[in-house]
């Protein structure tokens, strides 16, 4: 009741205001279990997929936007509810990986559509990343559920990284045909095979797509961007440094 509630009142309305084109919506299952495992150029990708589909689908979203105090808090909850997240719990031992994975096979079990970034966070500069082997394939596999490779198109273009207010610009989605992993069902523990399971569902994402695909985890990369931006700015003021010294020389020299 509360997610068609909030899909009319945020999904029409997205609808209308960005007009998203759609590529490949005959390969959503009319009902029964499916992965929809995207790239993830944008925060506001959770939503815009949602909006085009007919069925929920229900991703993930750290615990602190269920739990946060005041009316606030409650307000977010309620919103991120009622499009679909679903609150994953990162403290344990092995934190929001395996939290994760149960909240997946839950959500498949019950017959619905369970949305994934094997990517793991969004891109840092728009190209595609090597996917996570520990989610997307061990639910897949822990299940059987036939995995559907979608392509956001666009959408770091309409709200990059740090932007609150979209710009209105005409995102898109390409939704590849089902995977069938299921001759590999109850072998989530070898390693190999999931890793084989993931790469072809990046590559899979990638022609969809038409991103280049950069053969390193986002998050190895978002850290290397920004020890790059870190040490180019400490040799910026090493510079300003030098220059203020050289200027002071000169002056005394002229003294």
């Amino acid at each position: 009741m509360i997610y068609g509630a909030m899909k009319f009142s945020i999904g029409g309305p997205l609808k209308l205001a960005f007009r998203p084109w759609v590529e490949g919506l005959e390969n959503i299952p009319e009902r029964g279990p499916a992965i929809l495992a995207s790239n993830h150029l944008s925060f506001s990708d959770s939503f815009f997929l949602p909006a085009v589909l007919e069925r929920k689908v229900t991703f993930i979203a750290k615990a602190e936007y269920f739990t946060a105090p005041g009316v606030k808090g409650r307000l977010t909850a309620a919103f991120f509810k009622g499009v679909g997240q679903l609150p994953v719990d990162r403290s344990g031992a092995r934190g929001a990986g395996e939290a994760a994975i149960r909240a997946g096979i839950r959500v498949i079990e019950s017959g619905g559509l369970f949305g994934i970034y094997p990517e793991g966070t969004r891109s840092p500069d728009g190209r595609l990343y090597r996917g996570k082997p520990g989610g997307l394939a061990r639910v897949a596999l822990a299940t059987g559920a036939p995995v559907i490779p979608v392509a956001m198109i666009d959408t770091e273009k309409i709200q990059p990284p740090g932007q609150v207010v979209p710009k209105l610009l005409r995102p898109g989605i390409r939704i590849g045909r089902p995977l069938d992993f299921s001759r590999y069902q109850g072998m989530d523990g070898d390693r190999f095979i999931l890793r084989s399971v993931t790469d072809q569902v990046m590559y899979e994402i990638m022609k969809l797509s038409g991103q280049e695909y950069v053969d390193v985890y986002a998050t190895a990369a978002k850290r290397q961007i920004a020890d790059a931006a870190k040490a180019e700015a400490q040799e910026s003021k090493r510079a300003q440094r030098r220059a203020a010294g050289d200027e002071n020389e000169t002056e005394r020299s002229g003294a």
